[in-house]
């Protein structure tokens, strides 16, 4: 058994990532529309969306602590299986309530699922190389999810398209192959991600459990003291209040703009694919947009960029229009997540890792509850329209939120004595990206992030 080099450990982090985002594409087109189908209005299916969100509030630090004091990949074992249990129940939810379950249990998922994967990668890339640039990984991580969600799109719009099967309707096909893909990408993560943990077995939970409390205060703590990373972790309260426009609304103003529910979900399977090959695109511009503009300036642009063309796919008239804006919005959201991560990646130091990231999608999925119920309603009340036009707002005025870190990034470039010159620990990406991590006060263990298996070519 040896070490996993940095090549080794980013073709298992990809590959994984681009396994646990496959089922999802295949839910893009039909989850809206499924359950409009079972007799759900809109704001019945904003409502339902909020039991992830409180889900999410209510486990979303205390998991990320536990990751980080027992291990990641059990707990990332425990998340997809919850996945897998809620996507089997979802192909027979047809009430308000079982859909309820179906997004609470969505909701122990994300919680669990949030942070360990990147975080792995991110350790297990410094352990092979402590001067490894692991920014390069999660911009390619960006153009796999964005492909593995494409394709999954694309195949979920050709299901719907072939009709319906025996007693499943057309929409509800994408969700029984997403079924067999979960288990697919459950078996590949028992084997792929390695990780050596110093005690296993039910002792280890329990000291596990009873240490995650002081990782989530470390974590908490380093966000009251590092205004920078406290403004970053702010921008995902209008992230994912906004992000409801383009992920859940879009759907109806489609099929409002078409006429026709199945016509519409037929049309987003395609659009859908190419939406996420958009954002692959749009990742893998991450290198270029850190060498002109830096990574805080460019996320910045991104924010007020991807509120314009959700403006678009608001106000444009006929599928085209509506389509083109999409194409866009998901360029733009593309382009956005690897900045942003990257950013908040510089803050914080390897024993806090996951903590910080779960504090960061804690913010995002109650402000996607809460935009669910607001844009929803909104829509119910008065237009579609007008609902896109307000999260349109909500995405563009998170971009001052991005100063604090190009500030940082200013002063980090101006101290530096040779400015050709890269640090281990610092970013060579361009001007914009933070400095190290301030370290959180108090003695810590660190984290051990020795991962062994046999050496293979690549």
């Amino acid at each position: 058994m040896t070490a996993l080099s940095v090549r080794q450990v980013r073709f298992r982090y990809l590959s994984l990532y681009g396994l646990r985002w496959l089922p999802s594409g295949l839910l893009v087109p039909v989850m809206i529309l499924l359950m409009q189908e079972r007799g759900l209005s809109l704001s019945q299916i904003g409502l339902v969306a909020t039991a992830q969100g409180l889900v999410v509030l209510a486990l979303e630090l205390p998991t990320g602590g536990l990751a980080d004091a027992l291990g990641r990949k059990p707990v990332l074992v425990v998340a997809w299986t919850v996945c897998l249990v809620s996507l089997v129940l979802f192909v027979v939810a047809d009430s308000f309530w079982m859909f309820f379950l179906v997004w609470a249990l969505q909701g122990i998922y994300r919680a669990l699922d949030s942070g360990p994967l990147e975080s792995w990668y991110v350790d297990a890339t410094l352990a092979a190389d402590p001067e490894a640039e692991y920014e390069r990984g999660l911009g390619w991580a960006g153009t796999v999810s964005g492909v593995a969600i494409g394709a999954g799109a694309l195949l979920g719009g050709g299901l719907v398209a072939l009709g319906p099967v025996g007693p499943l309707s057309a929409l509800a096909l994408p969700v029984l192959v997403a079924i067999g893909l979960q288990v697919a990408a459950l078996v590949a993560l028992t084997v792929l991600l390695v990780e050596h943990r110093p005690a296993r077995g039910a002792a280890a939970v329990r000291a596990s459990v009873a240490e995650a409390p002081r990782m989530v205060g470390q974590a908490v703590g380093l966000l009251r003291r590092n205004r920078v990373l406290l403004a970053l972790v702010a921008v995902e309260l209008f992230w994912g209040f906004g992000m409801i426009t383009f992920e859940s609304l879009l759907p109806v103003r489609l099929a409002e703009v078409v006429g026709d529910a199945d016509r519409a979900a037929a049309l987003l399977g395609p659009a859908s694919s190419a939406a996420w090959l958009a954002n692959a695109a749009g990742a893998a511009l991450t290198p270029l947009l850190l060498r002109r503009l830096g990574a805080a300036p460019a996320a910045a642009l991104m924010r007020v960029l991807q509120g314009v063309t959700v403006v678009g796919m608001g106000l444009l008239a006929g599928p085209v229009g509506v389509l083109i804006a999409y194409l866009a919005c998901y360029t733009v959201h593309g382009a956005s997540n690897p900045l942003h991560m990257g950013l908040l990646h510089r803050q914080v130091d390897g024993p806090y890792r996951t903590s910080v990231l779960s504090l960061n999608s804690m913010m995002a999925q109650p402000a996607g509850a809460l935009g669910a119920v607001v844009l929803t309603a909104l829509a119910d009340a008065t237009s579609i329209t007008v609902a896109m036009l307000v999260g349109a707002v909500v995405l563009a005025v998170a971009a001052p939120l991005y100063l604090p870190a190009w500030l940082a990034g200013r002063r980090t470039a101006a101290a530096e004595p040779d400015p050709g010159e890269h640090r281990p620990g610092e970013s060579a990406a361009g001007p914009g990206h933070p400095g190290p991590a301030l370290d959180p006060a108090g003695p810590v263990d660190p984290v051990t992030v020795a991962v062994s298996a046999p050496a293979r070519s690549e």
